[in-house]
């Protein structure tokens, strides 16, 4: 059977990412068990600050980011074929402006402030002559959308 001991004085210490933080320890069913602290999120970068994220310019998306989105969206799923994808894409519009229709029509809040973040243009309109404000039905979206507008 285990045996609990006393630790040294210079184990009461938790070494994590380079921090050091104290730790508490307790004895649980006749083991030492010991709680500690690590705060990492304050030792590294947000994926921002890291260039992972909102890090892209407006010329970084294509029409290849179109179309992976169009498919982890299941629009190919709802649309059926392509036909759509492609001829969104031969409109003329820019892929990060589609983006930006596309995430509001699905409500993919995270996806719109990327896009605007890139540099989207809040005032494109889809083919069928609609903004994304007018295809967002999310109040998370338009919401978005609306601080976006008062900006321009």
């Amino acid at each position: 059977m285990f045996a609990p001991k006393t630790l040294p004085a210079s184990s009461k210490v938790c070494v994590a990412a380079g921090a050091r933080r104290p730790a508490s320890f307790r004895v649980r069913n006749g083991r030492p068990t010991v709680r500690a602290q690590a705060w990492f999120n304050k030792l590294r970068p947000s994926s921002e600050d890291a260039g992972i994220y909102g890090s892209q310019g407006r010329d970084d998306f294509n029409a290849d980011d179109v179309e992976q989105y169009f498919n982890y969206m299941g629009m190919l799923a709802t649309e059926g074929t392509y036909d759509r994808l492609e001829e969104t894409l031969k409109s003329g519009l820019h892929p990060v402006d589609i983006l930006l229709l596309w995430a509001a029509k699905e409500n993919d809040d995270p996806k719109v402030l990327e896009v605007l973040s890139a540099g989207a243009d809040i005032t494109v309109k889809d083919l069928d002559g609609k903004t994304a404000l007018e295809l967002a039905t999310s109040p998370e979206v338009k919401e978005i959308l609306e601080q976006a507008v008062a900006k321009e």
